[in-house]
């Protein structure tokens, strides 16, 4: 008989589990055999001592199996999903999986929520008004069969395991454990029945791998799994120096999304479309999601995907689908007040030459764009908008970063602590941002 404190000492003695220790550990736990503080102790032995790639992959297998894997049958097209790994101003999702459909090919989105300092699909959508994420799994499939596209969380069905570690790790220091990690994403993307999977992987100060030689290891051990699984995969590695795009935070970001869906720019204090990040990374993304399933060259898919946003095809599946969701794209949260943040009068002039991402996202928490602990409630109107990006010349007469909430107190603190987290030059930057360093495949 085993014991989960012989398993815990076991993992934290830097020893490896079986498949058969590993089953106990996660059906216990998904039972509610094995409480919270030991599954914590597991995971926080797991952060310090790692996984071997067959645990990972035992770990991932013992995630599906806790649930159903989805079945679209008689539906035999190829269908395509996209993960990324997290970061501020991270909404890629809400733009590629519209467009994707839109071209015909099935996008099935089983999304998660924000975790630590990144935001979460979910937590975006429910800002609109309406919006059900909450559908059962069998209407699940009948949208993605019949629209091409659905967004919902995990239902009970599908990796009850990794439903419960997924809020657990958020509120116990251990989301940046590699095998946590891969077996998290993977379990839920087999499980919902794609063929093929392109990975947003991020580095940098704002992603929880900071270095992009870490989200390269972390890269290949998705593929790994997604390639052991049988189905085909791409990973891009991105730059999480800066915030993505113009807004952080969940209504603001879908009102984002809504300017590159209209092929509206979306100017900021500076008279600058911060969008342009946002747009040009929707349509990598979605051009290598069109790739695994067509084949045809990388520059062919750009172009239909180019085509399909300009035109506004991509706009009305999203529209369209929104509304077969319960959504009204005319109520999206909006808040009450807004708090310019300017530079220090003895930075004026200069340059900005680094943000801590990081620390800006835990700002967003602070302000209700995200959660401290998992029984939080998000503050949907929430949120920061970016009036400046590396290596742009400060003036101190425009804001740096204007914040966004229905507590003006929470605001004027938030704003008071903003500056420290932004650094300046005297000079220019002599290396400009790359947001796409490198392509996997």
């Amino acid at each position: 008989m085993m014991l989960p404190a012989q398993l815990i000492k076991k993992k934290r003695s830097g020893l490896s589990l079986n498949a058969e220790e590993i089953s106990y550990l996660i059906n216990g736990y998904v039972k509610g055999d094995i409480p919270d503080y030991q599954m914590s102790s597991f995971l926080m032995a797991v952060f310090f001592k790692g996984m071997s790639e067959q645990e990972t992959l035992w770990l991932t297998e013992q995630m599906i199996r806790s649930g159903v894997t989805v079945d679209y049958a008689p539906d035999n097209r190829l269908k395509v999903d996209k993960h990324s790994t997290g970061g501020i101003g991270d909404k890629t999702s809400l733009i590629l999986a519209p467009l994707v459909a839109s071209l015909g090919i099935p996008v099935p989105m089983i999304s998660g929520r924000g975790l630590g300092h990144t935001g979460g699909t979910l937590d975006k959508l429910e800002s609109i008004s309406g919006f059900n994420v909450n559908l059962e799994l069998n209407a699940f499939k009948k949208m993605v069969t019949e629209n091409n596209l659905c967004f919902i969380g995990q239902t009970p069905d599908i990796c009850p395991a990794d439903k419960k570690l997924y809020a657990l790790r958020d509120v116990t220091a251990t989301v940046e454990s590699l095998p946590l990690i891969c077996a998290s994403i993977m379990s839920k993307k087999l499980a919902e029945g794609i063929d093929g999977l392109v990975l947003d992987v991020k580095f940098g100060s704002g992603a929880f791998m900071k270095s992009i030689k870490e989200a390269h290891e972390l890269a290949t051990g998705l593929m790994n799994i997604a390639k052991g699984a049988g189905k085909r995969v791409t990973a891009l590695l991105t730059n999480m120096n800066q915030p993505l795009g113009s807004f952080a935070g969940n209504g603001l970001e879908i009102n984002e999304c809504l300017s590159v869906l209209k092929n509206q720019p979306l100017l900021d204090a500076n008279n600058q479309d911060r969008s342009k990040e946002t747009r040009e990374l929707s349509l990598a993304l979605a051009a290598h999601m069109v790739k695994l399933v067509t084949n045809d060259p990388f520059k062919v898919c750009l172009e239909k995907c180019t085509t399909a946003l300009e035109s506004g095809q991509a706009y009305e599946k999203f529209e369209k689908t929104v509304a077969l969701q319960g959504g009204d794209l005319n109520l999206i949260a909006k808040p009450k007040h807004q708090w310019d943040v300017f530079v220090p009068q003895n930075t004026a002039g200069g340059y900005l030459s680094s943000f801590d991402v990081e620390a800006l996202g835990w700002i967003n928490v602070q302000l209700g764009a995200g959660r401290r602990q998992s029984s939080d409630k998000i503050e949907p109107s929430a949120g920061m908008q970016f009036h400046a990006k590396l290596g742009d010349k400060i003036d101190s007469q425009k804001p740096i970063i204007t914040l966004y909430g229905n507590d003006l107190e929470k605001l004027k603190t938030a704003g008071s602590q903003v500056t420290q987290y932004i650094q300046f030059s005297p000079t220019p930057l002599t290396t400009p941002f790359q947001l796409i360093q490198a392509e996997l495949s």
